[in-house]
């Protein structure tokens, strides 16, 4: 590819977050039974990582403001998805946790998730498959930045 063939930053900026929404809109309606927010699933995916956290750990690393995570918490802890534990070294702290029924569904989450991608992925010719593959490290390089 010529350096005048590659399209503009804003414009590939523009495409890739048009198909990464539509890509995250597409496995949420394949694979989310339960109808949680993406934010709910970020705090259940997170919690399933990290083990217990605060909520103003989740907030940060979540990138969101500890009110809003506040609000999800609430709803997950109401739903039965988590539980929240005495923080084990500042009594003015609480910490959540997967309850068990949280866990089972983050675990269905996953199964569904995955079994939709490869069927997709199955689709994909050989050649279609080889450039997805390539662009996964650029695509995780990027997300880490």
């Amino acid at each position: 590819m010529s350096p005048q063939s590659i399209p503009p930053a804003d414009l590939v900026a523009a495409d890739l977050t048009m198909a990464i929404r539509q890509l995250l809109r597409r496995l949420r309606a394949e694979t989310n039974p339960s109808e949680l927010s993406l934010s709910q699933m970020a705090a259940l995916s997170r919690l399933e990582q990290n083990g217990s956290m605060t909520t103003a750990d989740l907030a940060r690393a979540e990138l969101m403001k500890p009110q809003s995570m506040g609000v999800i918490v609430a709803s997950l802890e109401r739903e039965g998805l988590i539980e929240r534990r005495p923080h084990p070294s500042d009594r003015r702290q609480v910490h959540f946790m997967l309850t068990e029924e949280g866990g089972a569904m983050r675990s269905q989450h996953r199964s569904l998730k995955r079994d939709w991608l490869v069927t997709a992925l199955a689709k994909l010719d050989a050649a279609d498959m080889k450039a997805l593959t390539a662009a996964i490290p650029l695509i995780r390089r990027i997300g880490e930045s």
